[in-house]
């Protein structure tokens, strides 16, 4: 796992290089690994109309799942600031859903950052399949 760990941290700092982000300035880059052991990156994407902007974390999931995963064990986010940067209440949410254990890597230049997704999110939405049920 350590290997991974490193490709993983590495992908997520090659991809950072990619951001399209001309509004802020501020590059984020990610790369999940999948119980597969396949690594899936991800930058963020800034538009004028801000809230067409998507996030470097929800970039890598969707490529990740278009390939047909649905299983993660870890995300490695990589940020330009001095301190870690961690995922968007939005990503936090959506990366719940696929895995509520997922360990998260937030990576800055003096360290590295280890969270659970559930230290994140304590109290996510979820939806009861009961209710779906009813």
């Amino acid at each position: 796992m350590r290997k991974k760990r490193e490709e993983l941290i590495e992908a997520a700092l090659r991809a950072k290089k990619m951001a399209y982000m001309p509004y802020s300035n501020f590059p984020v880059g990610a790369a999940i690994l999948a119980a597969s052991g396949k690594i899936y990156t991800g930058c963020n994407v800034e538009n004028a109309s801000y809230g067409l902007t998507i996030c470097a974390e929800r970039v890598a999931v969707c490529k990740a799942i278009s390939e047909g995963e649905k299983s993660f064990l870890a995300l490695a986010v990589a940020g330009d600031l001095n301190h870690p940067t961690p995922p968007c209440g939005a990503c936090r949410q959506f990366l719940i859903e696929f895995q509520e254990d997922l360990e998260i890597l937030l990576i800055t230049d003096e360290e590295i950052v280890e969270k659970s997704l559930q230290e994140l999110l304590p109290h996510n939405f979820k939806f009861s399949k009961e209710r779906l049920e009813r």
